[in-house]
């Protein structure tokens, strides 16, 4: 009898690895129908990873969202799955104890059936927890193998971590090949091999289609017995993204597997709103080279989930690296050469921080770091001269063990600065802190919301959250949306005049200047008013980003009048998903605070006084 293989739809990661949005709720409402009448998916990826934040950055309820994306798909009889980062929950730093917990059931309540835990250091003991959580929730625990190449991660590592999450209750294995790096001859053996340990365990493939190996590696793992494997469908397939669902139907009933029919009007009609889609807006967040397939991915080992915002972002730090290369008199880079040195910074930096899986947030940290060095370097500073404290929490194991030795240069800065390596329990250095926030709605008079789901929201995405319920994170994405729609209207006039676009927020309307960017100030106006200057030095903005003053609720911000040391952490700029601290350059005294938290800031922007 012929082995059946299903198939799911990877929704929300079609769009992740197209671009920097996921559609609006309207949208996706819309299109459920018709992926339901395709006929052929057995599975949707619905929510997770980026969903929840991505949907906060331009106003919108990611709690209702959730709801009614999921709701048809379960009316259908289709199962529905989301991403979880097990330690970091949906975010990029890790979550307290008591935040896991609720993580699960809230998106229980919310008609999500499947998490698929993973960790991109592998590390057992932050997967086996969620696991747990999961179960304990009603959820189906699909636990996660981090793919990648290197000489750390063989057969046998990726059989043996199977068999142990296993042990401790998964109820389904994936392979995520986040990048499509994964050779299919091993991956077909790491198959074989948690099949030959438990038979009837359910094994899901994903991968990724820009280095070029994916449909040799879905006919092998399939061979040798996976039982779903992740699709897309056009325009969206390809690219950074997956295979598209027709392809692969069609070889593996070549190969004499028993698969799913699929209804081609149904498909066109989705394809056709996912064009609609792009059309509206969110087209503008999906770069060109997204599109293509690219082997040079190969030797960076980039995932195909992160290559979307990293075109988006890569804009902006082009933008600002030459504006500074201008000011210096020096010759400009393209974007090409741009990222061929970030490609060859990222292989040069991965084995020396102990080989994380290069998936989120870890994939983010090393391109981080790779960037800033890159950056730096063409500034004429040294290799390693800005590390973002998230990037040395992953270095000192603050969150979990990783698969290779730190390089020695970097054990000896880690020692400089007074830093200890870790090797307790990662989730041992998080504190339960659900209360504070729960009295921090209280005191804002927000509802916790059905099953505590406002409540785990604002928790996990506290700043994010905050601008969506000031109206702050609409105005902005508006206000960016309004640029880039000049900027692409204006090509070929070789100019880009200044316009004047409304936005309306919760129902009040604010006029929004959209202009040629210098550098010289931002794109949209701040919110409110700066402080006032006060005497004294100035601090400057150390990179192009976002300005806060805390990182997350355990910090206390620094306000005028408070007396500052030398090197003191006084804010920081969020740039590329982590927080870069910003530091006192002398002791003294805050005089005035230049800019407002959520204000994007230049490189070289005063920030701070002291004096």
């Amino acid at each position: 009898m012929a082995k059946e293989v299903k198939f799911s739809l990877a929704f929300r990661d079609m769009w992740q690895s197209a671009g920097k949005y996921q559609p609006r709720v309207d949208q996706l409402v819309k299109v459920a129908p018709a992926i339901i009448r395709c006929g052929c998916f057995d599975r949707v990826e619905t929510n997770g990873g980026g969903f929840e934040q991505v949907n906060l950055l331009y106003g919108e309820n990611p709690n209702v969202s959730v709801r009614q994306w999921t709701k048809p798909f379960h009316e259908a009889g289709i199962q529905t799955h989301m991403l979880d980062r097990a330690l970091n929950g949906l975010r990029m730093s890790p979550c307290p104890k008591d935040l896991r917990k609720l993580f699960y059931k809230v998106k229980k309540a919310q008609g999500t059936d499947i998490t698929r835990i993973f960790c991109g250091l592998n590390d057992s003991r932050n997967i086996i927890p969620s696991i747990h959580y999961a179960k304990e929730a009603g959820m189906i625990a699909q636990a996660a193998l981090c793919i990648t190449f290197s000489p750390i991660h063989t057969v046998k590592y990726y059989v043996d971590l199977a068999k142990e999450l296993i042990d401790e209750g998964a109820d389904e294995i994936c392979l995520k090949d986040m990048a499509g790096i994964g050779r299919p001859e091993s991956l077909g053996k790491i198959v074989a091999g948690i099949k030959a340990y438990k038979k009837n365990i359910v094994i899901q493939y994903h991968t990724h289609a820009g280095p070029g190996f994916c449909m040799a590696s879905i006919l092998e793992v399939c061979k040798n017995g996976c039982d779903y494997v992740d699709t897309a469908i056009s325009p969206l397939s390809w690219g950074t993204g997956h295979a598209d669902i027709i392809a692969v139907i069609e070889m593996l009933k070549d190969a004499g597997f028993k698969v799913k029919d699929i209804n081609m009007a149904a498909y066109m009609e989705v394809r056709t709103q996912i064009q609609q889609m792009m059309d509206d807006f969110l087209g503008y967040y999906c770069p060109e080279l997204n599109r293509v397939n690219n082997s040079l991915l190969i030797k960076p080992g980039l995932p195909g989930g992160m290559m979307g915002s990293l075109m988006t972002d890569l804009e902006e730090n082009l933008e600002s690296l030459n504006r500074w290369k201008k000011k210096n008199n020096q010759p400009e880079l393209t974007t090409d050469e741009l990222l061929i040195k970030l490609f060859n910074e990222v292989a040069y930096v991965w084995p020396k921080v102990g080989y994380p899986c290069l998936v989120t947030p870890f994939s983010q940290y090393v391109k981080n770091l790779a960037l800033m060095n890159v950056m730096q370097m063409e500034k004429g500073k040294e290799r390693w001269s800005m590390i973002a404290d998230t990037i040395w929490d992953m270095i000192l194991g603050k969150a979990g063990r990783l698969p290779g030795p730190v390089d020695p240069e970097l054990k000896k800065m880690a020692e400089d600065k007074g830093l200890k390596f870790l090797d307790n329990d990662p989730q041992d250095n998080y504190p339960d802190d659900l209360d504070v926030y729960r009295e921090k709605m209280k005191a804002n008079g927000w509802e916790l919301g059905q099953d505590d789901e406002e409540l785990f929201e604002y928790s996990m995405h506290p700043s994010q959250y905050e601008a969506y319920k000031s109206g702050k994170a609409k105005a902005d994405f508006e206000a960016d949306l309004a640029k880039r729609k000049a900027a692409a209207n204006s090509k070929g006039s070789g100019e880009i005049k200044a316009q004047d676009v409304t936005v309306t927020v919760n129902g009040q309307q604010y006029i929004v200047s959209i202009a040629p960017n210098d550098g010289s100030a931002p794109a949209a106006a701040p919110a409110a008013a700066a402080a006032p200057a006060g005497a004294g030095i100035d601090v400057l903005a150390p990179l192009e980003g976002k300005f806060f003053l805390v990182k997350n609720s355990s910090e206390t911000a620094v306000k005028v009048g408070d007396k500052v040391t030398k090197g003191q952490t006084i804010g920081y700029i969020e740039a590329m998903k982590t927080y870069n601290a910003v530091t006192a350059d002398q002791d003294g005294t805050i005089t005035a605070i230049l800019a407002n938290a959520g204000d994007k800031v230049f490189e070289d922007d005063p920030i701070f006084k002291i004096g």
